[in-house]
């Protein structure tokens, strides 16, 4: 008893997986063969006596030999699978080119609206607008401009921010550097210059000043006679 244990368990161990490829032997793909038709028969045969199918199987040999299987009629069950198959297949029809045209002629139009649109909006073709429809572009136009102008704010405080924050590790940066070398951070300086008071020592300070009083041609004379 033991040893008949022993001996199942060491063929199932052997049995193991089959690996789904080619059997190059022949004797063995032909033994293979047999089997698995059978198995397969039997099957077909389980399904539709259990499940009341209408079951059509055909088989060919490597050699060319039918095997088959039918639950009812071959023949019948052949013809059912051609009606369905050609029931289920899209062909282009008459109904179907004439739904694709009027799809494409829409989208024609379609186009052309947004291109004359467009062409408003650039201030173009403006000669045919009613009063209403100018007062609609103009109304676009300024909430484009509003929401151009948000953005923008945006951008210019997400920069700010930005340039902040650089200016804050710059400073953490400058003050460890300071630290380092031993000398106070560079704070910049406000401060005003101080006006130099006048410097009589100064000989870039003597200024020669003269009063003439009298028309210009004395004051040229008597310029001369000074000289």
């Amino acid at each position: 008893m033991i040893a008949s244990v022993f001996l199942l368990e060491g063929a199932e161990m052997v049995r193991g997986k089959t690996q789904m490829r080619r059997i190059e032997n022949a004797t063995s793909r032909q033994v293979t063969f047999s089997k698995r038709r059978s198995g397969l028969l039997k099957k077909a045969f389980e399904l539709s006596v259990l499940c009341d199918a209408e079951v059509a199987l055909i088989i060919f040999s490597p050699r060319g030999k039918l095997y088959e299987f039918a639950s009812s009629s071959m023949q019948e069950t052949i013809e059912r699978y051609m009606r369905h198959t050609k029931d289920n297949r899209t062909t282009p029809t008459e109904q179907n080119m004439q739904h694709l045209k009027t799809e494409s002629a829409n989208m024609v139009k379609k186009i052309e609206l947004l291109q004359v649109s467009r062409r408003k909006l650039l201030g173009e073709c403006l000669g045919s607008c009613t009063l209403e429809e100018l007062q609609q572009i103009e109304q676009q136009l300024e909430r484009s401009v509003s929401r151009v102008r948000a953005r923008k704010t945006q951008v210019f405080k997400e920069q700010i921010e930005q340039l902040k924050e650089k200016e804050k590790v710059l400073a953490a940066e400058n003050a460890r550097l300071c630290e380092k070398c031993g000398t106070q951070p560079w704070k910049g300086s406000n401060e005003k210059k101080e006006n130099v008071p006048y410097d009589e020592s100064n000989p870039c300070s003597n200024v020669e000043t003269e009063l003439f009083i009298g028309l210009p041609e004395g004051r040229t004379k008597r310029t001369l006679q000074h000289n």
